[in-house]
């Protein structure tokens, strides 16, 4: 989407074969694709991601952090502290520290942040072994916040977007259950009785991304299709 307005793009991801769909698909809009294979969770892979974009585009103008996982921990089982510090490391760590490296040449050309959060972040966990992630989430949502305070002397907008379910591989590569039943299970939780496509949240990143959105910074944009708005009892 990045691409079809004009820009080049760093991708950053584990799985090559993943990495170069997308980098083709990008490419064959005549943009051009940065590939950099790094696991987030690793300080120095994570340490790589800018140099590796600044050396060659010459500049940076937007940060998306959307890599996120979901191990799962419950305090009853005793399994909650090996969760929480494993999707820390992705889900909150990796954003500070990029956010970081990138804020200097952010600065340079007025550029901002866009971090991807969850609903989850706004309300308590019904399920125990999904409470690292929610957690993660809020302290996202925090440092959002915090950020965007801090870097808007230098001219940079960061938000928050807060997506609900949504009909993409995150779910269906749940470890949680069978992807079909866990499928039907989120779109009954919705308002709406279904659920947001990436395409959707990716128009939201890009307006926020965007000049249109110069006014808005430290905001959170929720997109869960009324899920917060339903009882989950």
């Amino acid at each position: 989407m990045f691409a079809k307005e004009g820009a080049d793009v760093a991708l950053v991801a584990r799985t090559q074969a993943k990495l170069a769909a997308v980098a083709k698909n990008i490419e064959a809009l005549g943009r051009k694709a940065l590939v950099i294979q790094a696991d987030l969770s690793k300080e120095a892979d994570t340490a790589t991601v800018v140099p590796k974009t600044v050396e060659h585009f010459g500049k940076l103008d937007v940060l998306v952090n959307n890599a996120g996982i979901s191990p799962a921990g419950s305090l009853t089982e005793g399994t909650v502290l090996q969760a929480y510090d494993e999707v820390m490391k992705t889900n909150v760590r990796a954003v500070i520290q990029l956010t970081s490296f990138a804020a200097p040449y952010l600065a340079k050309t007025k550029g901002n942040v866009v971090n991807i959060s969850s609903v989850v972040a706004l309300r308590p966990c019904k399920n125990p072994e999904l409470l690292p992630y929610f957690v993660s989430k809020a302290a996202l949502d925090h440092f959002a916040r915090c950020a965007a305070v801090e870097l808007a002397s230098s001219g940079v907008r960061v938000n928050t977007v807060k997506p609900g379910p949504v009909d993409n591989d995150f779910n269906s590569n749940n470890s949680l259950g069978d992807p079909k039943v866990i499928r039907q299970t989120l779109i009954d939780a919705t308002l709406q009785g279904f659920i947001a496509t990436n395409e959707e949240i990716g128009g939201v990143i890009l307006f926020l991304a965007s000049d249109k959105a110069r006014s808005i910074t430290g905001c959170n944009y929720v997109m869960d299709n009324g899920w917060t708005m339903v009882s989950h009892e």
